[in-house]
């Protein structure tokens, strides 16, 4: 599928801080959209789910919502798969393996319902750097709230259990942060640790349609932003510390933890390993699904802009004060985009350098090459044209890609 011409249209996006501008020539060479002769295979073919995650227990059918895949960088080979339900399952990283054991239970802690509200429960899993020493993990939920008025997505601090390795200890949490969510849908998820040592959160801009209380664009809230926070400190009064190099910690008004803000529902986030490279998939609204490059400081634009377009009444032409996204399409193409990552793995080295997203309502999957160098995208290669709703995307500790369906479908990719 071709996007939409205006899509080659680029921006300065790497190191600039708070600003961003036009580029790409008019006569750049249109990017390479030829697909692409790369399988997807499953990634571990003999792997069943347990009875609970696809509701067998209950004498239900229900979609397994594989919402977070990854390793935990302590060298034991593992992977780590949570559901959105509430469920954390870890097995040995074998395409033979034939069953996952359970890592962590938090059904009874999270509110989560399909399909009335399907964008709360289960969002986000990040091992600490040092894991391997101190068994800290974190994650991203959304409260067991009964009222509406209760309702908080939720980052807390989870250790290991001492007796059981593939055990974590559910009476070890510490909440970290509270975050209050006026609306059931847009609440990001991804939480993830940058190179720096720091844990990353992306949060949408609090739900409805259209962002009516102005969250993208108020630096004194923390909804519509990327926070940057440290973890293994305590400011006074906080659970956590806010790292003095963030910028907006002299701003009267504004919150300290915010790195990044303008952002309307970011799924997902993930780092470059090799650059360090911040990347975001940002969910459009009516018309515009968006890429991002996420720096420093840097105004996204919503709601002002919904891609490369001005939204509603409240946009207009290119602002210098605005980042564009590096990349969009339109809802002729797909109307949900999954971010991805930036493939480093080595079972297909024709992605390498890639960075890989979806869309959650076509199933399509796409690999894009971003010149940093010419200031704009060298290819979009198709490698699914169409399939079942991506959920996410994820790596093991060598780098090697995953993506998830809604059914519980488990994916690599392959020459």
């Amino acid at each position: 599928m071709k996007l939409l011409p205006c899509c080659v249209l680029l921006i300065v996006a790497a190191g600039v801080a708070a600003c961003g501008r036009l580029a790409g020539a008019a006569d750049a060479p249109p990017p390479d959209e030829r697909p692409m002769d790369v399988k997807v295979v499953p990634a571990f073919p003999n792997l069943a789910w347990p009875a609970e995650a696809t509701g067998v227990d209950a004498g239900l059918v229900q979609d397994v919502r594989p919402i977070v895949i990854t390793g935990a960088g302590d060298g034991s080979h593992r992977l780590f798969v949570a559901t959105q339900p509430g469920m954390i399952y870890v097995f040995k990283n074998d395409p033979s393996v034939a069953s996952m054991s359970t890592f962590i239970d938090l059904r009874q802690r999270i509110h989560y319902r399909v399909p009335q509200e399907n964008e709360e429960g289960f969002l986000g899993l990040a091992f600490h750097p040092k894991y391997k020493e101190n068994g800290e993990f974190f994650v991203y939920y959304t409260n067991a709230y009964e009222k509406e008025a209760d309702r908080k997505s939720v980052i807390s601090r989870f250790r290991v259990s001492r007796e059981d390795p593939n055990r974590a200890d559910p009476a070890s949490e510490e909440v970290i942060l509270t975050i209050p969510q006026p609306y059931w849908n847009h609440n990001g998820g991804t939480i993830v640790f940058g190179p720096d040592g720091y844990l990353y959160v992306g949060l949408g801009d609090g739900g409805a349609g259209g962002d009516p209380h102005g969250h993208g664009q108020n630096l004194g809230t923390l909804l519509g932003s990327i926070l940057r926070i440290d973890v293994d400190r305590r400011d006074e009064g906080l659970n956590y510390a806010i790292p003095k190099d963030n910028p907006f910690v002299d701003r009267p008004g504004a919150r300290p933890e915010i790195w990044a803000y303008g952002i309307r529902n970011v799924w997902r986030i993930a780092f470059d390993r090799e650059t360090g490279v911040l990347w975001a998939g940002d969910v459009g609204q009516d018309l515009w699904e968006e890429i991002d490059v996420i720096v420093k400081g840097g105004n996204y634009g919503w709601n002002l802009r919904e891609g490369w377009h001005p939204f509603g009444n409240q946009g207009s032409g290119p602002r210098p004060d605005l980042i564009e996204p590096i990349w969009e399409y339109h809802h002729d193409v797909g109307k949900s985009i999954t971010g991805g990552n930036v493939y480093r793995g080595k079972a297909a080295p024709e992605l390498t350098g890639a960075y890989l997203y979806a869309d959650w309502v076509g199933g399509q999957v796409w690999a894009l090459w971003y010149d940093f160098d010419a200031q704009r995208v060298a290819a979009n290669r198709a490698i699914v044209e169409k399939g079942a709703p991506v959920v996410t995307f994820g790596e093991d500790d060598a780098g090697e890609t995953y993506y998830s369906t809604q059914e519980g479908g488990l994916w690599k990719f392959a020459p």
